[in-house]
């Protein structure tokens, strides 16, 4: 699917004013970049542009309350979600109080006896601890109960949230997310982790402290950003920018353990890219780090991640790193037999292999990968799924969505029929009683059957511009790496070259990847190296098919030091 074309007279516009390709122009165009002071906000992102966090509704009083329990000396616990985005923002908030306050703890709920949210047994943990404030990062804004039962036992609450909030009025002391209502900061896509950076900004802002204290804390935002999957867009994109720029230079002891088991080393002398053997980007956050961080949560508790996080030492940090990697493993080791069984269940049911969601039950199944279980599916039967398993006498779930339909909003239309529930637009987590889930599945199909439309149940490829081979080296491509960090909002370009053809030595590698060299003949193109991953099934059509137009992105690729340019190939159209 090729996007519309931006205005014309601003792609012109921003050709000629930057001195860059016409395609390179239409880019910006696509991503709302109309003038020279946007295009150079967005290639040369700045600290400076950060919004003042007091915008923030509650803000100035999730701050003095911390200052009232420091001067008091009372105990503060700080509380998150047991996974990347909960558990990076609690070690940035422990981390940052723990400079002004001895009285400092960090709690993360087990998913298994606690399951998502404030849980009652922190409660009795805190009152136990004699804890007076309670600080919630990436949950509580809809914890009406829990919260009522704290305030009970004298504990006071500060929520720090960015899900959706419920309709009604949350009775903590403050209560911090940019997507109530009435709040009327101007960015609303921050992480959990985000939004923890949030407050120590206004911590440091109100205190007269030098904001380059706070850059020590980057790391864990760009991780809680790739993570969370959250859009890579204004304020987020700046923080991604000089996140990225910590983690490889200065990352903390934690995530450099992490990256030194993964077998990306420091180099001895460090150059302008990275202090590691390569540079770090968003895709190793998303596929090395952060799924390992998630396995503390998904296997055993989420703590042991927040241990990893805030050693100040890499000598304290390898018994954990570990730990966290057999973690991992396990993790994958179950996500693969799951999502085996799940497979055969829906190739066995002819309604299922033929709905438009899919909706799976199964009370031995892992609580910890029954999320990623959901996206395996949505790989193979591309439509909103949820897997369920049974926890604590409940029916919980995990769900996931496709391109444009929004699955909080099908579950919300459900929601007389659960305990609980909360998420985002293409991610959500629910649980109910085991006499509902009939009930349940029949509503949720429905609501999807009478909501989503053909075109969502079909996944697409958006194409960015057509270009020609012969564009791609040299100054085009320096530019083009610096529409980096990609991520939603901020989408790595999809080109299509058409008329094209290989220049020999196709072959498949790894059983099912292709690689092979294409030409533009008839604009006389250099050939190309590219490469298709789960394509090898094309390879007969590629050698039988003189011509086929190829839509790529344009990638770097490192190979015994050397270091070149290659088409990483999402798909091929055959001329006949």
């Amino acid at each position: 699917m090729l996007k519309n074309d931006a205005q014309k007279d601003i792609v012109e516009k921003l050709a000629t004013t930057l001195k860059i390709d016409p395609t390179l122009a239409r880019l910006l165009a696509q991503r709302g970049i109309t003038s020279y002071g946007e295009a150079r906000d967005f290639f040369r992102p700045s600290l400076d542009n950060l919004h003042d966090p007091f915008l923030l509704k509650d803000m100035d009083v999730a701050v003095q309350r911390i200052e009232e329990a420091i001067d008091r000396g009372e105990k503060i616990l700080v509380y998150g979600d047991y996974d990347v985005d909960g558990t990076t923002a609690v070690a940035l908030v422990y981390d940052f109080l723990k400079e002004f306050h001895q009285q400092v703890d960090y709690y993360i709920p087990d998913r298994y006896k606690e399951g998502y949210g404030i849980s009652y047994e922190s409660i009795d943990y805190a009152e136990e601890q004699n804890v007076r404030l309670f600080i919630t990062l990436d949950c509580g804004i809809k914890a009406h109960k829990q919260i009522a039962y704290a305030r009970e036992k004298g504990i006071d609450f500060i929520v720090i949230d960015h899900h959706r909030p419920d309709d009604f009025p949350l009775l903590a002391n403050a209560v911090v997310d940019p997507k109530q209502p009435d709040c009327p900061y101007p960015y609303k896509e921050l992480s959990g982790c985000g939004l923890g950076f949030k407050l120590a900004q206004a911590f440091y802002q109100k205190g007269r402290l030098p904001f380059e204290r706070l850059e020590q804390f980057l790391d864990l935002v760009v991780v809680s950003i790739a993570a969370d999957v959250v859009p890579i867009t204004g304020e987020n994109r700046v923080l991604a920018y000089y996140g990225l720029k910590r983690l490889n230079f200065q990352p903390r002891a934690g995530l450099e353990s992490i990256l030194f088991y993964s077998n990306v080393f420091r180099k001895a002398e460090p150059d302008d890219v990275s202090a590691f053997t390569r540079e770090i980007g968003i895709n190793d956050l998303m596929f090395l780090i952060g799924p390992k961080i998630n396995a503390a949560g998904r296997i055993e508790n989420g703590r042991k991640a927040v241990d990893l996080l805030v050693c100040e030492q890499m000598g304290d940090t390898h018994e954990l790193t570990i730990d966290i990697n057999d973690n991992n493993t396990e993790r994958r080791s179950l996500d693969t037999e799951i999502t085996r069984q799940a497979l055969a269940m829906i190739a066995a049911d002819p309604e299922q292999k033929n709905s438009k969601s899919t909706v799976l039950y199964e009370p031995g199944w892992h609580k910890g990968v029954i999320g990623i279980v959901a996206s395996r599916l949505i790989e193979k039967y591309y439509r909103p799924t949820i897997i369920f398993t049974e926890s604590n006498g409940l029916i919980t779930g995990s769900a996931r969505s496709v391109k444009d339909f929004d699955v909080y909003d099908a579950i919300d239309a459900c929601s007389d029929l659960l305990e609980h529930f909360g998420g985002h637009k293409y991610a959500a987590g629910l649980s109910l009683q085991p006499d509902k889930l009939d009930a349940f599945r029949k509503r949720f199909t429905q609501v999807v059957e009478d909501t989503i439309t053909d075109d969502m149940l079909v996944p697409q490829i958006e194409v960015h511009s057509e270009l020609a081979l012969s564009s791609i080296a040299g100054k085009f491509f320096r530019v083009l790496k610096q529409f980096a960090p990609f991520g939603p909002g901020n989408p790595n370009p999809v080109f299509v070259s058409r008329k094209c053809a290989t220049s020999g030595n196709v072959r498949v590698f790894g059983n099912k990847h292709l690689k092979f060299k294409v030409i533009q003949p008839e604009l006389n193109s250099v050939d190309m190296p590219a490469i298709a991953f789960q394509q090898g099934s094309l390879l007969n059509k590629l050698i039988a098919n003189p011509f086929f137009d190829v839509a790529y992105q344009v990638e770097e690729n490192e190979w015994n030091g050397q270091v070149n340019l290659q088409l990483n190939v999402k798909d091929i159209r055959f001329s006949i």
